[in-house]
């Protein structure tokens, strides 16, 4: 294409997403369509010959894009929102247009130059020695799989290789453990304590009991901010008990995580800095488009030791020796440069605006818990952790059985999703349904919360009536 054509390109799409970003608060938390209905626009074999690229612009973001949920809007609470900043987006946007591919020093130097710059960022935030190393991933899934690897070979890639973690522990550490080749009878799933924290005196007995029986536990992995309560395992204890027992020690802090830039953050993942590991997402708290998640270990050659392997096609990257290869520490060879976007984003706002973005979210979290414990139709279900509020809608004046209560507040969580502009999820708490509020959002206001839980106390009290 000729450049003034490409520019022109470039900036109808600009702004096409300028327009839209613009027009969230106006707009729906989400929007969608039955696969029938997109089939019949998108279903069909592909041109012989092409169209003007402006036409399928304007194509596309009529008839495609909208029909999802808006992870960005300021009242979606629904699951872990992601909230980009522009200068982040722009990064994903440059480094596509290089066509980088940051799998060696020899090939890209510059962006892994980068990328080194963020990890140690990521590394003094974490409070990890100057040992520590690590990489940028697709997210919180790929860098499990890493870090158990890395676990793995640490304890010899014994037989019965066995992990533990707790039944609010995220499903992709579950699939990490069988991608590496545990066992599924090899996956200890323990139970929580009332606040859903780990309980260490469970623990000891089930790695007790499994060694007397023969099996080998190599990692245990704790929950720096669980998806769905956002409650945090006693992160010192575990660190002490895997330190005495030689055991690997993962702190999943895909959610969490980038509390730890606030001194509240800091305070409450205190210990996750003598973990073995931690991955963290920074499309999640820190505000960057997907895909960009972190992998830190705490020696940093534990990662090389699992992952280096040598390939012919690639001996020239001899050019770059005793330079990092950000292929030999995780399961990527062709990977993007996911750092940019992170860096220039701190960049342009300075981390004092993302250390007042991150405690906004906390403290509106803590302001609709208050909510919640005055109204008389709510009941919380576990006191609001981080950026998660769990809660339902409850007669406070006379009892109603367990069944009735799920009924009405699964009315309640669909009267949301298809009558009002916000979007929340659900989960499930000691057997108990759970409307769940996750606060993330750089744009959100208190009004957007209030607001959200006004709507439900008012569909619940309809929906009361009605049981």
């Amino acid at each position: 294409m000729a450049p003034d054509v490409m520019l022109d390109l470039a900036r109808k799409a600009a702004e096409i997403l300028v327009d839209r970003i613009d027009g969230l608060p106006a707009d729906n938390a989400w929007d969608g369509d039955f696969q029938q209905a997109l089939d019949a626009k998108l279903k069909e074999d592909p041109p012989e010959n092409g169209r003007p690229a402006g036409e399928v612009i304007d194509w596309v973001a009529r008839e495609v894009l909208p029909f999802a949920t808006r992870l960005d809007h300021p009242r979606c609470f629904a699951f872990i929102p992601s909230a980009p900043t522009w200068p982040g987006i722009l990064a994903d946007f440059m480094a596509a247009g290089y066509n980088f591919n940051q799998c060696t020093w020899l090939v890209a130097s510059g962006p892994s130059a980068i990328e080194l710059v963020v990890l140690d960022w990521l590394k003094r935030w974490l409070g990890y020695p100057e040992s520590a190393g690590g990489i940028l991933t697709s997210g919180g899934s790929a860098a499990s799989v890493d870090a158990f690897v890395a676990a793995r070979e640490a304890a010899g890639n014994p037989e019965r290789a066995t992990v533990y973690m707790s039944d609010q522990s995220h499903s992709a550490h579950i699939r990490a453990a069988r991608i590496i080749g545990v066992r599924p009878e090899c996956t200890r799933l323990l139970p929580t304590d009332e606040r859903f924290r780990l309980d260490m005196d469970v623990l000891a007995r089930a790695v007790a009991d499994d060694r007397a029986a023969g099996f080998n536990p190599i990692a245990v992995c704790a929950n720096a901010g669980a998806s769905s309560t956002g409650a945090i395992d006693p992160l010192e204890a575990m660190a002490d008990y895997c330190e005495a027992e030689g055991i690997w020690l993962h702190a999943d802090a895909a959610y969490g995580g980038f509390a730890v830039v606030t001194e509240k953050g800091k305070d409450l993942l205190r210990g996750i800095e003598r973990a073995d590991s931690v991955n963290l997402d920074g499309h999640k708290w820190f505000f960057q488009p997907y895909e960009v998640g972190g992998l830190l270990v705490k020696d940093a050659s534990t990662l090389e030791t699992a992952f280096e392997v040598h390939h012919d096609v690639l001996q020239d990257t001899i050019w770059g020796a005793n330079h990092p290869n950000f292929s030999d520490r995780g399961l990527q060879l062709s990977r993007s440069a996911r750092a940019l976007k992170i860096w220039m984003s701190v960049q342009t706002f300075g981390m004092a605006a993302f250390r007042e973005a991150v405690s906004r979210g906390m403290e509106l979290a803590a302001r609709a818990d208050e909510y919640v414990r005055e109204s008389p139709l709510l009941e919380t279900l576990n006191p609001a952790s981080l950026g998660i509020v769990c809660f339902r809608v409850t007669p406070g004046d006379r009892d109603v059985d367990e069944e009735v209560l799920e009924r009405v507040n699964r009315n309640v969580l669909a009267r949301v999703f298809w009558e009002d502009r916000a979007l929340i999820s659900s989960t499930t708490l000691a057997k108990k349904f759970s409307l769940r509020l996750c606060i993330i959002n750089h744009n959100t206001t208190w009004d957007d919360v209030r607001e959200t839980l006004q709507a439900i106390e008012r569909f619940g009290a309809e929906a009361l009536q009605d049981k």
